[in-house]
């Protein structure tokens, strides 16, 4: 039997050096783990007073909207996944109330092998209004989306976001596996037009890795990293890292924010990456291999050197890119694809 190579911790920062320079860390190119940085929360004290503590301090923000969550029966194991013909799941979705939800949760909490609850991305301003006004991030994002994450034993595949993201741990234990963008080829993504969730997932099973299906799942591990977190530790994963998150308590809570640092005009590059999909891939070998050329020259290049012997008053499209430009570009763009 051919062993894995362990991931690697990831690094930790001290909170009150995130805290002084908040800049330098929310604008990493590498995750990091800060521990006890939300420890003042209400929410985590109530978490760790007791599960029902927990969850009865958030059913008093709720909205009572309607939740979407998940349910699989115990023989999945928590992991949320496709079925064996991967032409649907292994989970229902419901539309419940957080009550419900709650309810749920306290009864199967000593329940040696429950069925598995989770509710995933329920945005905080819409069903549990003011509870981010009691449990304020200690830095400032960008227009940050928050969110909770609750439910009982889960996996969750590694899967990317575009957003970057901090993920604060308030009740529970949750593992962490991440993996840099550069390995996706290495981690058998399946399809992107049918997903559990919304975005692609790795079709490997970390937990019980079938090496002769996913050969080089063995590469993305040597880069791997991980980290468990308890309720006050807070994760950083910088745009499109690939990251799996298991929960590992019988009644486990996350609250994330997502933000990006350019403005909505500039488009979101998922957009862009459909467009080539459409536009270049079906093309001719040679033409992609000249497209791919033009692409690093123009987009990926780090910098532009070579291109300074001439200049121009007026603003040229592969220069730097402000919203005047961007909204200009956007406009051709809209009347192209209207063609």
């Amino acid at each position: 039997m051919t062993s894995l190579p362990e991931a690697t911790a990831i690094n930790e920062i001290d909170a009150d050096a995130l805290r002084a320079d908040p800049a330098r860390w929310t604008q990493a190119s590498q995750p990091w783990v800060a521990r006890s940085l939300v420890d003042d929360w209400p929410l985590v004290s109530a978490a760790n007073e007791s599960d029902s503590a927990f969850l009865d301090y958030l059913l008093g923000f709720y909205s009572g909207n309607q939740v979407s969550a998940f349910l699989g029966e115990a023989d999945i194991g928590g992991r949320f996944f496709y079925n064996e013909a991967l032409d649907g799941f292994n989970f229902l979705q419901v539309q419940t109330t957080l009550n419900h939800l709650s309810e749920q949760l306290r009864a199967l909490a000593n329940d040696e092998s429950p069925p598995s609850l989770y509710m995933g991305s329920t945005n905080l301003d819409h069903w549990l209004p003011g509870l981010s006004g009691a449990n304020s991030l200690p830095i400032d994002l960008t227009l940050p989306l928050a969110s909770l994450w609750l439910g009982n034993h889960s996996l969750i595949a590694p899967h990317f976001d575009f957003p970057s993201n901090i993920a604060c741990c308030v009740a529970g234990r949750r593992r962490f596996l991440l993996f840099p963008p550069e390995q996706v080829a290495n981690l058998y993504v399946g399809p992107w037009d049918l997903t559990p969730a919304g975005q692609a997932i790795s079709l490997v099973d970390t937990r019980h890795p079938d090496l002769q299906r996913h050969p080089n799942f063995k590469i993305a591990m040597t880069h791997a990293l991980t980290a468990e977190l308890r309720p006050g530790d807070v994760i950083y994963l910088p745009s499109l890292w690939w990251h799996q998150v298991e929960s590992l308590s019988s009644v486990n809570g996350l609250v994330n924010y997502w933000w990006t640092e350019t403005s909505p005009v500039y488009g979101a590059p998922m957009d862009a990456l459909t467009h080539a999909l459409m536009a270049i891939k079906s093309l001719p070998g040679a033409q992609k291999s000249a497209w791919k050329a033009l692409f690093d020259y123009y987009v990926f290049s780090e910098t532009a050197d070579d291109r300074d012997y001439w200049q121009t008053p007026r603003q040229d499209r592969t220069g730097p890119i402000d919203d005047s430009l961007a909204r200009r570009l956007r406009a051709e763009l809209t009347n192209h694809l209207k063609r």
